[in-house]
Formats: C-alpha cells, structure tokens, sequence
C-alpha cells in the first residue's frame, strides 16, 4: 500500500506512507470529501493534498486524530478549510506545538535526515477550528461521518472517525500495526476503555479499522491488540501498588521491554509529558533516520 491510494470501502480510501508507516484517509462523498491527518510538516502535507486532488477536486474538510506532530503538521496546506479535532488537540498544539516542532527538527538533524529536520523547522503549526469534546457529526458530501473521544487512550485527545455507511473507523494510533503500541504519551489505564468505544462502533461484524500507522485491521485484530494493552494496564496497576517488581512485569508484559518500561513509568492519572518529548520510541520502531 506504500505510496499509492487503497480503497478499503465505497470511495473510503487509506494513503500509506513510508516515513514512519503513516496512513492518512479520504472519505469522498458527492460534493465533499474528509482527509484523516495531514502527515508531519508541511511538504509532506502538500504532497498529500496533490494526491487527493488526483482522486476529487471537491471541496475538503480536514479531521486530525490526535496532536503528535507526524499526524498534524501538515494542515497548513489544506487551507482554507474546517480543520475538526478534539479540543484538547488544540490546546495541546497551542502550547506543545512549538516545542514539539524543536524536538523533532532536533532528532531528525541528530539522524543525518536534513531534508525532514529544514522541512519541520519550517513548518507553521495550524490550530484546529472545529471541536469535538464528546461526539460530532459530519456530512461529507451527503455521508455522515461520526467522530468520537472515548476519553484518554495513546494521547489525551483521540479523536475516532466513523464512517457508518461503509463500515470503517480511522482509530489513529488507539491502534496500531507493525510496531508495539506507543505509551510515550499515553493514559495506560484509559486507552482499553477508549478501545472498548472504539469496537462498539463496529458492532457484531468485522468492519475496517484503520490504523494511524500500519496496514487496516479487522475487528478480531482490535480485540487481541485490546487484550493486551489491558494487560499492560493491569501490570501499572499492580507496579504502582507496590504489589508487583518492575522486573517481574517486563517479564509478564506482551510487549518488549522498552514499551512496557515506559508504560509503568506513566502516572495512572496520564498527564502530559515534558513539551515535544512525544513518540520517539515509534520513530525507533519504525526504523527512521540513524
């Protein structure tokens, strides 16, 4: 799916990219289409706003499912559009964005990978305009598309699209394929529940779910990744009691070592990390630059 356009149901299409394994999506309706994320800096968002338009001229609307900048970054060169998110993604960019941008134009320089560190560095981070607290509805071209925060999960302020009629749910990086999840920024103790949201979405049937990184999944995938992450739940609730060794939860953990020690090192209540020090162990998983 590398580089080229996958529809995964009628006119839902999913765009995968090779730095970091990013997808983005396009839902097309009859006179409007929705873009899911904008990639990490604005080239990379232009690039993706050519490829849509090989695919519709229709007018867009742009939805981002979380903050990190590889999801993010990109929105400048969609606009003017309604650009959708939960309304902690605007706080988060608001305050972070700058610190993040930094960060990330740091580590990439650090990896030899100039080309990406200039591109970040000169990238205008644009602040959401249309928030979601709970749930909102959209009509993208006469489709209804749902788009939901079940509360913290990978990051304080997931944002789930749902497009009913086709049966397929943009989870953003709730889910994830290919690499372990990412708990850099994460809420270990909400990101079941927010997965529990997620798949009563999809109900009885297996529907499309596609990752924020990672080729699409079904619902069967969904519930085994769900299983696990509650397994790394139950394994902070038990380090932070006191009741269980570090040591002795890497060992019972499903993930590698790395993940699962930087899930225990998370306050249970999740608040945010130090600005822009999100997601580098994807960025190691996925293979970038050094």
């Amino acid at each position: 799916m590398d580089g080229q356009w996958v529809e995964v149901a009628d006119r839902v299409l999913v765009r995968r990219h090779a730095e970091l394994d990013l997808s983005a999506g396009l839902v097309v309706g009859d006179g409007g289409c929705l873009v899911v994320d904008t990639r990490g800096d604005e080239r990379q968002g232009a690039e993706l706003a050519a490829e849509v338009r090989r695919i519709t001229r229709a007018p867009w609307t742009v939805v981002i499912t979380h903050s990190h900048f590889d999801h993010s970054f990109g929105t400048r060169s969609f606009l003017e559009c309604p650009v959708w998110a939960h309304e902690d993604c605007r706080a988060d960019l608001a305050e972070n964005g700058a610190a993040a941008r930094d960060t990330w134009a740091r580590w990439y320089r650090e990896r030899g990978d100039d080309g990406i560190a200039d591109d970040i560095a000169a990238t205008e981070i644009v602040l959401p305009d249309r928030l979601v607290t709970g749930v909102a509805e959209l009509s993208v071209g006469g489709r209804r598309v749902v788009l939901s925060h079940f509360g913290p999960g990978h990051s304080g302020n997931d944002l789930v699209v749902h497009v009913p009629d086709a049966g397929v749910v943009f989870a953003g990086d709730l889910v994830e394929n290919g690499a372990p999840p990412d708990y850099e920024d994460a809420h270990p103790l909400g990101w079941p529940p927010a997965l529990d949201g997620l798949l009563g979405l999809l109900g009885p049937g297996d529907g499309t779910v596609v990752p924020g990184h990672g080729d699409p999944v079904d619902r069967g995938f969904v519930v085994a990744q769900r299983a696990e992450i509650a397994a790394v739940a139950e394994l902070c609730r038990e380090v932070a009691a006191g009741r269980m060794g570090l040591e002795e939860a890497v060992q019972l953990s499903p993930y590698p070592r790395e993940t699962t020690v930087t899930a225990l090192g998370r306050p249970l209540d999740g608040p945010p990390p130090a600005p822009g020090g999100r997601e580098i162990m994807r960025a190691r998983s996925w293979g970038c630059p050094g």
